[in-house]
């Protein structure tokens, strides 16, 4: 249920809470299908954590309720953290986790929409999901008019910015003034093969957004109360979308891995790789 009350201690110590779980989940995932993405799962984790467990309106019991906020993973190889969300959030049992990318899961690589419930659209070419988020709010509008209580919430990676199909969808949401569309880029400056302001520099990536008509904030994507601040600003912006830069450590949680882009697409297998995620996280 979308809460809009300041947070205190004991809720932020709750997410705090999930989002170690997350983090752990996401390890043993990665360990047992031997391959899957690391960076961007582990330091979404917090950002994940905060939107289900205390932003956003939803019945893991009925994933078709007509009035639930949706949810849009773009980066759709990020997905270890959107499954251990949902496992935690009691969409399906935790144990299927371990079923990652096993053949015949429904917990595939990139996220299918046909065999899991709760998943909003099937992602996987990189640039996609803002466009599809896009569409979905304009849909709800002509249902609903301008009033409706849903939220439409689209993730993205700064790599995925590269992608041009990104700025057309920005483009229409800022004419159309979605007000109820908020963006969450995950902003951990690497990409698959390097940083990004190596490989297709972004900044000034604020004043991007805001040229196309979005309201636009930087936050710490690992401190709830930045995050909540922003999530509820979002809300009350109500003539264009908005677009959270979350600036994020990639690979967080687990030192020996993090700000380092060869952590992206890989799993870890060694077992010192293994053991340093481990350790880090109280795992046994």
């Amino acid at each position: 249920m979308r809460q809009n009350a300041p947070l205190n201690d004991e809720k932020i110590k709750l997410l705090s809470e999930k989002a170690l779980l997350i983090r752990r989940s996401i390890i043993d995932m990665l360990i047992e299908a031997k391959s899957g993405h690391t960076a961007g799962p582990l330091d979404m984790a917090d950002i994940f954590s905060y939107l289900f467990f205390h932003a956003l309106n939803y019945d893991p019991k009925n994933p078709s309720w007509e009035y639930r906020d949706r949810v849009v993973l773009s980066n759709g190889h990020i997905c270890p953290v959107l499954y251990a969300t949902m496992g935690h959030a009691g969409y399906f049992p935790i144990s299927e986790l371990k079923t990652l990318r096993k053949f015949g899961t429904r917990l595939q690589g990139h996220p299918h929409r046909e065999w899991l419930p709760g998943i909003e659209t099937s992602s996987g070419p990189l640039g996609s999901g803002l466009s599809q988020t896009v569409g979905m709010a304009i849909a709800d509008r002509i249902d609903f008019g301008r009033t409706s209580d849903k939220q439409f919430v689209c993730l993205t990676g700064d790599g995925e910015l590269d992608c041009g199909q990104i700025w057309e969808a920005a483009m229409l949401a800022g004419k159309e003034k979605i007000q109820n569309l908020t963006v969450f880029i995950d902003r951990n400056n690497i990409q698959i093969d390097g940083f990004t302001e190596d490989i297709m520099p972004l900044n000034p990536l604020a004043d991007k957004w805001r040229s196309f008509n979005w309201h636009v904030q930087e936050v710490d994507g690992h401190n709830f109360h930045s995050i909540n601040e922003a999530w509820t600003n979002a809300l009350s912006v109500f003539d264009k979308p908005s677009v959270i830069i979350a600036n994020t450590i990639a690979s967080k949680g687990v030192p020996e891995y993090e700000r380092m882009f060869e952590w992206h697409g890989k799993p870890p297998t060694t077992p010192e790789e293994i053991g340093f995620a481990k350790k880090a996280l109280g795992m046994k």
